[in-house]
């Protein structure tokens, strides 16, 4: 097991890696920029070094700098997080090749399933199912016409490296198509510096399912079953749940098998999520891996009772999994709601400032993990994310009403959040009887 483990990270996950050290009794170093200086949470860690100025680039994203810290603190391993490198290939090639150990997967694996082509065409080695599309990447408009005839619109033009959304746009006649492709291209180049894209057939009403899979380096693979993460706006997740409501027993086991499946094929160890989307037909199909820890896996930690951050940091130092596919419970139902800086009313635009009063909710099956305190900044620099608000009950009805609960508890003043589109969407009909994909946001937001 590693003594010392520096955070190459920032805000909740930063958090929730620290504790977690402390946990396994390991020695955490903690990184910040000058944005965060005055975090909270970084006087729970061992040891802090700055390590440069509040834009990402300069810090978070630094890799020299990052690198610089974990030797001048003696550290054996860096723990990525989520955003920022955690799926950069070649930031953990450089942590390994410093003889420090990236706590995630293998390089190979990341770069093999960080092209969401390659990762299709691996998927479809496997005997995973994927959405009907291009066999390769688009280069030129006709061939992209030629294609989308093919296939049938509506399509999906979607950047092959990167997510979040970018990159991506739907297509529903050749004006569209034309239009769309140079949009997508263009941002995704401008986001990830790779403007190559692909087709795929777009599927109507989706639902969002990703199953949790922990892997070890001797090839064991376990799921830790389904979360449901169709309530998006923008391709950014609101609401996240397990089990996923509404979804046949023989499907949730199909997707799960086919996660695993899909790990084994690629090579892949430590913790990660297979995403899928499932139609009304509940036929599913494999669009991307996401190899590292996710926001949303408090989720499959309250319904499994495994710290899945603990389990990371033991794969990476060599353990074995702990428990067979056999041994892992699925118990309850369990919600997560992100609570971001963002204002609803506004189309969710940015809300950066002076938190003036911060009182979260509690009670029995209330789980909130944060970085905020009353006073402190949210700065405009980074990703929005206050708070993943969390609740767990023996069903999903009992959850729902703890949910609403916790939210109307919830007073956040000083900046503007999300919580009160999410007290509207726990109130929702659809959303109560789970009638809900990708696209509930848009057609039920105007109704709420």
């Amino acid at each position: 097991m590693f003594q010392r483990i520096l955070v190459a990270n920032r805000g909740e996950i930063a958090l929730r890696v620290i504790r977690a050290c402390r946990d396994l009794g390991i020695e955490v170093i903690a990184v910040f920029s000058e944005a965060d200086r005055d975090a909270p949470y970084l006087d729970l860690a061992d040891d802090k070094i700055c390590i440069g100025p509040a834009a990402a680039a300069d810090s978070y994203l630094n890799i020299p700098r990052l690198i610089s810290a974990a030797e001048i603190a003696n550290v054996q391993a860096i723990h990525p997080g989520y955003g920022f490198l955690s799926e950069n290939a070649h930031f953990a090639e450089v942590c390994r090749a410093c003889k420090i150990e990236f706590i995630g997967p293998p390089q190979e694996a990341m770069r093999l399933l960080g092209n969401k082509n390659e990762a299709r065409k691996l998927a479809q080695s496997a005997g995973v199912p994927v959405v009907p599309g291009s066999e390769g990447l688009v280069e030129t408009e006709a061939e992209a016409l030629r294609l989308a005839h093919d296939i049938g619109f509506p399509v999906l033009i979607k950047a092959a490296a990167g997510g979040g959304g970018r990159g991506m746009r739907v297509a529903r006649n050749d004006i569209s198509l034309q239009a769309g492709l140079k949009a997508a291209q263009q941002e995704a180049e401008k986001a990830f510096k790779d403007g190559s894209v692909y087709l795929e057939k777009y599927i109507e009403q989706p639902r969002h399912v990703e199953v949790q899979i922990l892997a070890d380096r001797e090839g064991n693979v376990s799921h830790l079953w389904e979360r449901d993460c169709s309530l998006q706006r923008r391709h950014q997740k609101l609401v996240e749940e397990s089990p996923a409501p509404n979804l046949p027993d023989d499907v949730r086991n199909e997707i799960c098998a086919a996660a695993v499946r899909l790990v084994k094929h690629a090579g892949y160890f430590n913790a990660g999520t297979c995403e899928f989307l499932v139609d009304k037909n509940h036929k599913f199909y494999f669009i991307e891996v996401n190899a590292r820890i996710q926001v949303e896996h408090p989720v499959t930690e309250l319904v499994t009772g495994i710290d899945l951050v603990r389990e990371q940091i033991r794969i990476a130092s060599g353990e074995k999994l702990r428990f067979t596919q056999e041994q892992v419970p699925h118990h309850g139902s369990a919600i997560e709601c992100r609570i971001n800086a963002e204002d609803p009313a506004h189309g969710f635009r940015p809300s950066p400032g002076k938190v003036t009063r911060w009182q979260p909710p509690g009670g029995p099956g209330v789980r909130l993990d944060t970085h905020v305190v009353t006073g402190y900044t949210v700065p405009p620099t980074y990703d929005s994310l206050l708070a993943k608000l969390l609740v767990h009950q023996p069903t999903r009805a009992q959850a729902l009403a703890c949910m609403r609960r916790a939210l109307a508890e919830f007073t956040v003043e000083g900046v503007k959040t999300t919580i009160p589109i999410l007290r509207e969407i726990f109130h929702h009909s659809a959303f109560i009887e789970g009638q809900v994909d990708t696209t509930f946001i848009e057609r039920h937001w105007q109704k709420m």
